[in-house]
């Protein structure tokens, strides 16, 4: 379903997947099935979304992201893909920032460009990553720092 007050270019879009109302999604984005986008988001050009995946409202993401199955994306968390950005500069490419397989991102969550989120690895809410986070932590704070890890799944 595709909210009529939504601005969808894309056709690369899963079945049983969900965009609802202010949402924009450029025409280059690839999404997955049974994905939900919820009101207030922007997804670029490229911007891959894999399956069973929850963005919740707020949430822009930039080109060169990558999402894996199951990932969750709390409210306003907050991507970047650029280290160093100027107005109007713009660098040849920009830097890739990956979300692991079941990887959960806390609200309000800061992600600095060119990081990898582990499988089933966990965000907290307000967080500010700066570098990879392994498979199965928790990481909090700012920086954000690992505080334990989960048992594999």
């Amino acid at each position: 379903m595709i909210h009529p007050l939504s601005d969808v270019k894309t056709e690369h879009i899963g079945a049983g997947t969900t965009i609802w109302q202010f949402a924009v999604v450029f025409d280059g984005a690839q999404i997955g099935r049974n994905v939900n986008i919820c009101a207030h988001t922007l997804v670029e050009n490229d911007v891959v979304i894999g399956d069973n995946v929850t963005i919740k409202s707020g949430v822009y993401l930039w080109n060169g992201i990558r999402i894996e199955d199951g990932v969750f994306i709390g409210p306003n968390a907050t991507f970047t893909n650029d280290m160093m950005p100027r107005s109007k500069e713009y660098p040849e490419k920009f830097m890739n920032t990956t979300l692991k397989k079941g990887a959960s991102i806390g609200a309000n969550a800061t992600i600095l460009p060119g990081v990898t989120i582990g499988v089933n690895a966990m965000v907290g809410a307000g967080s500010v990553v700066t570098k990879s986070v392994p498979d199965n932590a928790v990481v909090i704070g700012n920086p954000a720092r690992v505080t334990r890890y989960l048992n594999n799944k």
